[in-house]
């Protein structure tokens, strides 16, 4: 049986989910708490020690990501519930947590559970919630790190040693600046949201470079890029002005 607890400001938006939950889940989850802040969430936590949080992003006074400042270890998995589809529910899904949107309904609670399920089975708590603050937390500066999903968990890797990604069909290829290769499970597409953009630019539907690392651009022979490790990558036509104005702002 999953324990869990219920941390959201909205009163009806707790009892809407507890309904659920013991309609369709009683045979496998249990509400056994539910808060309407962070800090009583918190406290919450301590008392029943749940397998699981479902815990409201938007709220006053501490946010949902506040929650984590307050454990150094996490036995616990979570499922954000928000009504936002922003920056920060892709910085949820790429660090493999789940996430609800507002209005909740039957089938995604379902998926949700089944997933979570999964997952408790596999472990990983702890590197999930060190791979959501990584990625919440590096915003524009190159000099921190970004956690890369792997088969088994995570992989912290610093910025500015990625040269380029490569796509290879529901994989990507992270090229790094030592010639070391590292493939994710994850399309380029969800890495690329991951990236900084004032560091990365999707030159082309298979490529994803590191700007820091381009050496020379070529327009003969079709427009090529060429970078510090030698490499040499074609620039998609439809790419290729903003391509252009990217590289002379950048270094003009």
């Amino acid at each position: 049986m999953i324990t869990c607890i219920i941390i959201d400001d909205e009163r009806q938006a707790r009892e809407v989910l507890q309904k659920l939950i013991k309609r369709y889940f009683d045979d496998k989850v249990s509400v056994v708490g539910m808060a309407a802040s962070v800090e009583e969430g918190v406290k919450q936590i301590h008392k029943f020690n749940p397998n699981l949080v479902f815990l409201d992003i938007e709220m006053p006074g501490e946010n949902g990501f506040e929650l984590f400042k307050y454990f150094d270890h996490f036995h616990f998995d979570v499922v954000f519930t928000t009504a936002y589809q922003h920056h920060a529910v892709k910085a949820i899904k790429h660090a493999a947590l789940d996430y609800l949107l507002k209005p909740i309904n039957f089938i995604d609670l379902r998926d949700s559970i089944l997933k979570l399920e999964e997952k408790i089975s596999l472990g990983h708590k702890q590197e999930r919630i060190e791979a959501l603050l990584t990625n919440l937390s590096f915003g524009e500066d190159i000099k921190n790190k970004i956690a890369l999903p792997t088969m088994d968990g995570y992989r912290l890797e610093m910025i500015n040693s990625i040269i380029y990604c490569e796509a290879d069909e529901n994989y990507t290829r992270i090229h790094l600046a030592n010639n070391e290769i590292i493939v994710v499970p994850k399309t380029l597409k969800t890495i690329e949201e991951l990236m900084p953009v004032s560091h990365f630019f999707r030159i082309h539907k298979s490529y994803l470079i590191n700007i820091n690392f381009v050496k020379s651009y070529r327009k003969t022979d079709g427009n090529r890029v060429i970078l510090e490790n030698g490499t040499e990558l074609i620039v998609a036509v439809r790419r290729n002005d903003e391509f252009i104005k990217l590289l002379t702002k950048k270094y003009k």
